[in-house]
Formats: C-alpha cells, sequence, structure tokens
C-alpha cells in the first residue's frame, strides 16, 4: 500500500461506473485478454431496456410545453383580434351610413332645385292648398254634393251648433233625469 506500488486505494464507491471507463495501459485488469472468457463467478451484464418505437410517451415535455404556450399566446391574442374584427365590422357600417347620408343629400339638393322654380311651386298650389288664379272656376266637392261659388267663398251654413258647455250641462241633465226614472 506504499506509494511506489503502483496500485490504487479503494475509495470505498461502487465500481459500477468503472466497468465503462477504459483501462489505462499498463494497469492489470482482472478479466482475460480474450473478450469470451468470463470468470465463472461472475455475473454477465444485463442489456439496459430501451424504448421500443411502438412504446414511446404521448406527449413529451417539450410538447406539453409547446402547446401551453401556444394556447397562452392565442389567449392573449384573442381579445385584441375580436376588437380589430368589431372595429373593421363598425368601419364597414358606418360608410354605408355615409353613402346613405350622401344619397339623401343628393337628394334633398334635387328636391331644393325643383322647389325653386315657380311652376312647380304654383302646381303644388292648386294640388294641395287648392289655389286658384283670378278667373278659375273652384269646384269643391264636400259629401258628395258639389257646392259651387267663387273662390274663396263658401255657402252659408246654418248656426245650430251650441258651445261644448251647453251640450255638456244637456248630457248631464239628460243622464240624471234617466237615473231618476229607473229608480222608480
Amino acid at each position: 500500500m506504499g506509494v511506489g506500488t503502483g496500485r490504487r486505494r479503494s475509495t470505498g464507491r461502487p465500481l459500477s461506473h468503472a466497468a465503462s471507463r477504459p483501462v489505462p495501459a499498463g494497469t492489470r485488469s482482472r478479466a482475460g485478454n480474450r473478450p469470451a472468457a468470463a470468470r465463472p463467478g461472475r455475473r454477465t451484464a444485463r442489456p439496459t431496456p430501451r424504448a421500443t418505437p411502438d412504446r414511446r410517451p404521448l406527449f413529451t415535455g417539450r410538447a406539453v410545453l409547446l402547446v401551453g404556450l401556444v394556447l397562452l399566446l392565442l389567449l392573449t391574442l384573442a381579445g385584441p383580434f375580436r376588437q380589430w374584427l368589431e372595429g373593421r365590422a363598425e368601419l364597414r357600417r358606418l360608410a354605408a351610413e355615409g353613402t346613405a347620408y350622401d344619397q339623401q343629400i343628393a337628394d334633398l339638393e334635387a328636391q331644393l332645385e325643383r322647389q325653386g322654380d315657380p311652376a312647380w311651386t304654383a302646381r303644388e298650389a292648386r294640388e294641395r292648398l287648392a289655389y286658384v288664379l283670378p278667373g278659375d272656376r273652384l269646384v269643391v266637392v264636400v259629401d258628395g254634393e258639389s257646392a259651387e261659388g267663387d273662390a274663396g267663398t263658401l255657402p252659408d251654413v246654418p248656426d245650430t251648433a251650441k258651445p261644448w258647455y251647453d251640450e255638456l250641462l244637456g248630457s248631464i241633465a239628460e243622464a240624471d233625469d234617466a237615473g231618476t226614472g229607473a229608480g222608480e
């Protein structure tokens, strides 16, 4: 066990890792020179079971992490994307509304130009307001009877209408008479 003997001292660690290391030249190994010759008291190493291609795990850690990051990215971008779509829909709606207003402006300008024409104004006054020019004859049909006269005159109607308060008091008096007559 001296320093110059060439033998190594035991460190207390198991020798399982030592079998996989190359043996330095000049040292003695306990195995023979031939690979097939093994010592009879030693166990043979078992082959390590390897994962076969059909026995792969369904999800690896990297795949789960990638899917999680993609989902997080989608959830992060979902709100702004929805707002962007709503903004585009609002822009289309406002553009359509603006086009409708432009058409309405064009129609109103055309109507204003028509109303500035004196011939159109005279025709509308005759049709809507029953205006007549001097010398024209006005015929107004009321309740199927024709009434003729000069423009602007109406036939005399006898004044048989009572004021509203007289009619109200008369209807109250009639109701009072009907109530006292039914009770007797």
